[in-house]
């Protein structure tokens, strides 16, 4: 990738011309010739200068290629780097590659240098990584070249980690206490939420005989749908700043992705006015994923959403509450349970994850939210 912006930086290459010119001014206005010999000679070195650093540049060229434009905190990112030297080979070429972290001067044996870096982020979001550079000198240390290559910004996307859901003592069976597994595979609706006129067609399993037996004409037991039953997940970022804020949304990916794995679960994130469905094999888990990375403070959920459940609720919170939401007082879930950073005091953990506790509201008092 050849290299475009230039920027000199001739500190030293001008303090050296700047005598060497004085020495010359010497020498004519007092008639000193021994001065010439100094003065020209300074002219000279800064010349040679000059001369060596386009030399070394002439033909130098710098590509980078990312393995990646996703990656998950923590993670690796490779890169693979290809450096080509001037007509000096890589003699005073040093590499300027936001991915090391710092400046390589790079070995002056060489005529080319292939290098595999790695790079690690520890929060989420995008990053934009600056295009590659080659800082080009004299053995002196006079004139220096720093050129960059002609190549855009590289964004990449640092996407929140999934960390293990760990349980305590008193959890259910999938690490979390919010129950076992369900069934995807069995009916679109599961559960009875009483009985209403038989509808054509209706299959005869869901016939309410005694009903029937009793004169009450044929009628069929009214199901709910089954992703009613299932765990719902609701994160509210407001409040949050920084490493909490981190904490509460990879508190959230990862109690989605365990739960989606165990049976199915919604997903609710501000902005949605409905929770969008995870199965076991995670379909839509990505764009899910993308904008947790991408999320910031400023969105509150659909906390009506709560209303109507039939399965357990978990509500994440950025930043611990003096009172218990009030919408989680008023759900209606069989099993309400609050996830913050650190833990409240005084209430029991029902398990732990990402730097946060699930605390289960359903059989503690509380108090509501002002």
């Amino acid at each position: 990738m050849r290299l475009r912006r230039q920027d000199v930086r001739a500190g030293g290459a001008s303090g050296v011309l700047g005598l060497g010119v004085a020495l010359l001014g010497a020498a004519v206005l007092f008639d000193a010739e021994s001065l010439y010999v100094p003065g020209i000679a300074l002219l000279v070195l800064v010349l040679l200068a000059a001369a060596w650093v386009l030399a070394s540049s002439a033909g130098a060229r710098v590509q980078r290629r990312i393995d990646a434009r996703r990656v998950m905190e923590e993670e690796p990112l490779h890169a693979q780097l290809e450096v080509r030297g001037g007509l000096l080979g890589l003699i005073g070429i040093t590499l300027d590659e936001p991915l090391l972290g710092e400046p390589r001067r790079l070995p002056a044996a060489r005529h080319d240098e292939r290098l595999r870096v790695s790079a690690r982020f520890s929060r989420r979001g995008r990053r934009e990584l600056a295009p590659s550079a080659l800082m080009i000198g004299d053995p002196l240390g006079l004139l220096a070249v720093r050129r960059e290559a002609d190549q855009p910004a590289a964004s990449v996307l640092v996407l929140p980690r999934i960390e293990p859901v760990k349980m305590t003592r008193s959890s259910g069976g999938d690490g979390t206490g919010l129950g076992g597994r369900h069934s995807a595979a069995g009916a679109a609706e599961v559960e009875l939420d009483g009985l209403r006129p038989a509808q054509p067609g209706a299959p005869a399993t869901r016939i309410h005989w005694p009903a029937l037996a009793r004169g009450h004409g044929l009628v069929e037991r009214r199901l709910l749908p089954e992703a009613d039953a299932r765990p719902l997940v609701v994160l509210d970022p407001r409040g949050g700043d920084g490493e909490l804020l981190d904490q509460a949304v990879r508190a959230t990916a990862s109690l989605a992705v365990h739960l989606a794995r165990h049976g199915g679960c919604g997903l609710l994130l501000p902005g949605d006015r409905r929770p969008t469905p995870l199965d076991g094999d995670l379909h839509g888990w990505t764009a899910l994923h993308v904008r947790l990375a991408l999320l910031g403070d400023d969105g509150a959920p659909a906390l009506g959403a709560l209303n109507g459940r039939r399965g357990p609720v978990v509500l994440v919170v950025a930043q611990a509450p003096e009172r218990v939401p009030r919408a989680l007082i008023a759900s209606s879930a069989p099993r309400r349970v609050l996830v913050v950073p650190g833990a409240m005091a005084g209430r029991r953990a029902m398990f732990t994850v990402a730097g946060c506790t699930g605390h289960d509201l359903t059989r503690s008092p509380v108090r509501e939210a002002a």
